[in-house]
């Protein structure tokens, strides 16, 4: 398949009138400064490499748009999210990341990483398929054109000690070791799948834990995430437990490597940053969701600076869009320095595409280059938030209601705006949500 776009975002920037040229999931070919030939594909806009959404957690986006008049802060937001959670079964869970993973299509996404933590049925029973829940977001993921990480979840504690309870206890697999096996059973070979790992925080495994996690990820050479000091109250008790922030531990542990992504890691204490950069991990920001959730604003121009390759998510999904994600990282750091310009466009296209996809174990994809995973995501250029702004500048200004056409491993899975299979994305999302929730 060959596409003539208007302005294709190749490594050196924006150029005009190129010829992208592909065979099966690559691009074969890239040719500048030609004239559009005659019956072919035309991308008329801005064309970027795919964007890739490095943090999510699916079944939050029940969510979206309640309690937004409730005063309160992260932990009165988790319990809202637990009782979601304990409504899903592996057939529901299909349905609604269908439905969420079409968005994130529609919206430039062509990779996710989904932070996946919920594995059991209620009470912690396990299903006949122990990774039924992993298949049912594999499906989903499938049936919505998007390559997957599948980042599965180690979750063994409530909070540096205790074990899980309530609904926690659908998430854990009460050891380390039980994680693992599980995990190892879950060899989904399809191609745009990768089955990686993570730890959901220093509180929620104990130390003695991580390095199961930590040789789970090594031995496979697959990506490691874990939440960092998303929260002022995660630093104090393992202060008050480990003597340590949580880097400082992870750092002993051996799992500030490079591959490993440190989500969120809004709360650093001093010395956390500098440990961050010295041992090659990247850093993913969900700026978005650290602002519905009050968590703060992070040392993102800090975490630049000492070495950390900085990548963007959605997180809790109050919003799916690369774009706000980006341009809210620049934001975050002019209003807590006062100072404009921290970040280039050009830095901030590449949070979102090619940082992004070597966080998730796509090292080949997120350029428009001979030899890259093809895929393209085309911008409307005439719109009224574009009109006047110059192709180079369009991570300041778009929308994900800008994206016209999306094509993941050189497949159109969107095609003027119409995602081909799952044509009615805003019904589908309806009735997930409307599914478990009884006030939709």
């Amino acid at each position: 398949m060959s596409y003539w776009c208007e302005w294709a975002w190749l490594p050196e920037g924006p150029v005009r009138d190129v010829l992208i040229e592909t065979g099966g999931a690559r691009i074969t070919g890239v040719t500048p400064a030609v004239a559009p030939p005659p019956d072919i594909h035309r991308l008329r806009g801005l064309t970027l490499p795919g964007a890739a959404n490095v943090h999510s957690h699916a079944f939050h986006r029940v969510l979206r748009g309640r309690g937004a008049d409730q005063r309160g802060t992260f932990w009165t937001w988790r319990n809202h999210m637990y009782r979601v959670a304990d409504r899903l079964d592996p057939d529901s869970y299909y349905r609604l990341a269908r439905g969420v993973y079409a968005e994130m299509v529609s919206a430039g996404f062509t990779a996710v990483g989904e932070f996946h933590y919920l594995h059991h049925g209620r009470g912690g029973q396990r299903y006949d398929d122990p990774n039924a829940m992993s298949a049912a977001l594999v499906a989903a993921a499938r049936d919505a054109g998007i390559r997957l990480t599948l980042l599965d979840t180690c979750y063994l504690s409530s909070g540096f000690g205790p074990p899980a309870e309530g609904v926690q206890t659908r998430f854990s697999d009460g050891t380390a070791e039980s994680w693992a096996e599980r995990v190892a059973e879950f060899e989904d070979q399809r191609e745009g799948v990768i089955t990686a790992a993570a730890l959901h925080s220093v509180r929620a495994v104990p130390k003695s834990a991580v390095p199961v996690v930590r040789e789970f990820a090594r031995t496979r050479g697959v990506p490691l995430h874990v939440h960092l000091s998303e929260q002022r109250a995660e630093n104090d008790a393992c202060l008050a437990v480990h003597g340590r922030t949580p880097t400082q531990l992870l750092e002993e542990e051996g799992v500030l490597r490079t591959g490993t992504t440190a989500v969120h890691a809004t709360r650093l204490a001093a010395g956390d940053v500098a440990r961050l950069g010295r041992g090659g991990a990247g850093v993913c920001l969900c700026p978005t969701t650290e602002a519905d959730l009050a968590d703060g604003i992070g040392p993102a121009d800090e975490l630049a600076v000492a070495g950390c390759p900085l990548s963007l998510g959605s997180d809790g999904h109050s919003v799916i869009d690369p774009f706000v994600e980006a341009r809210a990282v620049e934001s975050g750091m002019r209003l807590r320095s006062e100072v404009r310009g921290h970040f280039s466009p050009e830095e901030l296209t590449m949070m979102a595409t090619a940082t992004g996809h070597r966080a998730l174990g796509w090292p080949d994809a997120g350029s428009i280059e001979l030899g890259a995973r093809a895929d393209l995501v085309t911008l409307d250029l005439d719109s009224p938030r574009m009109a006047g702004v110059p192709p180079r500048a369009a991570v300041t200004a778009v929308t994900a209601g800008d994206v016209t056409d999306v094509v993941v491993d050189g497949r159109q899975v969107v095609r003027g705006g119409l995602h081909q299979g799952v044509p009615d994305v805003a019904g589908t999302l309806r009735e997930s949500v409307r599914e478990l929730l009884d006030d939709s």
